[in-house]
């Protein structure tokens, strides 16, 4: 089930965009089973479709991931969702 990100996740990630902070995201599959960590700079956000998106440009392999907000976790170590 799709839920909106809250105000205070959405500041987080704006300032990690605009200061290039490297970030750390912990998040869940589709199905919301598996977890995933990546690590890398947040380069833009996106709504497609009604669904909020982080980009993502990995650290390691300096290619681009596109990440549900609402399907993640942790972001840089804060707790974004439940378990």
């Amino acid at each position: 089930m799709y839920n909106p990100i809250s105000c205070e996740f959405f500041d987080q990630l704006n300032v990690a965009m605009q200061r290039k902070i490297p970030s750390t995201i912990v998040y869940y599959d589709e199905k919301e089973e598996n977890k995933f960590t990546v690590k890398g700079i947040v380069k833009t956000m996106e709504v497609i479709d009604g669904i909020e998106f982080l980009i993502l440009e990995k650290l390691e392999k300096k290619e681009k991931e596109k990440i549900k907000l609402h399907l993640v976790i942790t972001f840089n170590g804060k707790r974004h969702r439940e378990v």
